[in-house]
């Protein structure tokens, strides 16, 4: 079967019946594709790796950012764990507090954090320590008040490995996650990376073999980067999202240009998606210019929204 088709076919198969794929049926009764009501609404936040560089410098600390980020009005922030003190171990909880208040106080909403995972590792010893370490930071954003937290699946394929091995690898790990999320309210996202994770094929195999309703989708709009339509791509898997990262650029055919908002908004539309859309700049250039104006730029596009 060739992409386009899988795409229209995929969301009606189950799961226990792809090729490859772990888990009974009991398993992957998990609805992965969430059903909404009421119309498209979104909430824009920022997404901090926007400061990479200042924060990583010290020019700036994570509190500045979140300030920042009020003065904009965002609706809410997505701080990701390598900005806090000690990453990869937790913070403790009166700094996680106090972020919590901090934000609370200037108005923000925090609309999840992250951690760098990876769930390709050949190592089995490996993989249960990347898994410990997602674990660990879902407990973290729980004690946060973030919805979700953003995962990757991985670097990709090991020398002397199939995809298909590697494939039941990444699904084992983030339904461990998926289950320890369930027991502590946040949901682990994937977040497509051009990794091992590299198309909307790849997406749904593994969203399809986890099979949990506690898994979600962290649409990265800009991570197609070898796609012919990339459009194509987001729309086909738009209803799995569950939050998504907007960036300046994405790629057409491996050529990188600027992103049609007004297109991006209209398969938000089409796939009635409610909830944060959270903006990420990129690149050379100070992000207390960059995003302002990328954050205009998304705000004149969702006028298309209803």
């Amino acid at each position: 079967m060739n992409r386009r088709g899988f795409l229209k076919t995929a969301a009606a198969v189950p799961a226990s019946s792809l090729p490859g794929l772990m888990g009974s049926p009991d398993d992957c009764a998990g609805q992965t594709a969430p059903a909404r009501t009421g119309g498209p609404f979104v909430k824009l936040s920022c997404n901090l790796y926007s400061f990479n560089e200042p924060l990583q410098s010290g020019k700036m600390k994570l509190e500045e950012v979140i300030e920042f980020c009020a003065t904009l009005d965002f609706a809410a922030v997505d701080p990701t764990g390598y900005y806090f003190p000690g990453y990869p171990a937790v913070p403790d909880d009166s700094y996680l507090y106090s972020i919590k208040r901090k934000t609370f106080l200037l108005g923000l909403d925090i609309s999840g954090t992250g951690v760098r995972n990876d769930f390709t590792l050949p190592e089995k010893g490996r993989r249960a320590a990347e898994v410990g370490l997602v674990k660990a930071w879902i407990e973290c954003a729980a004690r946060l008040g973030a919805p979700v937290l953003r995962v990757f699946s991985g670097a990709g394929v090991p020398e002397g490995y199939s995809r298909d091995e590697v494939t039941r690898w990444v699904i084992e790990g983030l339904q461990q996650c998926a289950e320890h999320g369930r027991k502590f309210g946040v949901m682990p996202v994937l977040q497509n990376h051009s990794d091992f994770i590299r198309n909307a094929d790849d997406i749904i195999t593994v969203l399809k073999g986890v099979g949990s309703d506690w898994l979600g989708l962290h649409l990265d709009i800009g991570s197609f980067r070898q796609a012919e339509d990339p459009y194509a791509e987001i729309a086909g898997v738009a209803p799995y999202a569950v939050t998504w990262q907007i960036k300046e650029n994405l790629f057409v055919g491996g050529k990188e240009v600027k992103t049609d908002l007004e297109k991006i908004m209209g398969i938000i539309r089409k796939a009635g998606y409610r909830g944060y859309l959270p903006l990420e700049t990129l690149g050379e250039g100070d992000p207390r210019v960059k995003v302002p104006r990328f954050l205009d730029e998304v705000r004149q596009a969702t006028h298309s929204l209803p």
